[in-house]
């Protein structure tokens, strides 16, 4: 019989990743990233001249933390302990938008933290590829969390019946972040999170 099934992205829900990425940046590239302003793309300027860093550098260098740094990456507190117990009644994977090339690293990552659950790569939306997994899977329910408003509205468009939680685990990015409107609840927390999943693909 198929288990239910939890699909949930890896940065600012498994694992911290702008503060590791703010102390790089300003360690080995001299730039200042002002995470806090919940402006991803535009919160980058050169220590000292203060000049903004153009939009098509970050990504590059995202990619350039994500190659080089990722053993920065700590865990979430209760993360862990919240897969474990969700795993004694669901299936998990981890549902992460790095490129392809970066699979291999992310698993080595997790593995590493003691989480080892199937890894997705994906670019874009998160709808299509929830869905696809639930098909696959062939899940009687599902929930989904990220940290990112664009893809609970993705999962609502393509995969309307999962439960959708919105979390953003770094405190410091947090209070910036309005709460997705395509999400279910808001919780940025494992200990209060986990009830709230459990009660969702326990059986009914």
């Amino acid at each position: 019989m198929s288990r239910p099934l939890l699909i949930t992205d890896c940065d600012e829900v498994l694992l911290h990743m702008v503060a590791h990425f703010d102390a790089w940046l300003a360690e080995a590239k001299g730039i200042d990233f002002a995470f806090e302003t919940g402006d991803f793309g535009g919160s980058m300027t050169r220590h000292g001249s203060g000049d903004a860093v153009p939009k098509e550098e970050v990504m590059p260098l995202l990619g350039d933390f994500f190659e080089q740094e990722m053993h920065r990456q700590t865990l979430v507190p209760g993360a862990l302990e919240a897969l474990g117990r969700i795993g004694e009644i669901a299936d998990i994977v981890i549902l992460t938008n790095i490129p392809d090339a970066a699979h291999p690293w992310r698993v080595a990552q997790l593995a590493g933290h003691g989480i080892r659950h199937e890894v997705m790569c994906n670019r874009g939306g998160k709808g299509p590829p929830a869905a696809e997994l639930i098909a696959r899977y062939g899940a009687p329910r599902a929930a989904f969390v990220d940290d990112l408003a664009v893809h609970h509205r993705s999962v609502a468009d393509h995969a309307p019946e999962t439960w959708r939680l919105h979390m953003v685990a770094e405190p410091r990015l947090a209070p910036a972040v309005a709460d997705a409107e395509h999400a279910h609840a808001r919780i940025d927390h494992w200990e209060r999170a986990l009830p709230w999943l459990l009660e969702r693909l326990e059986d009914q």
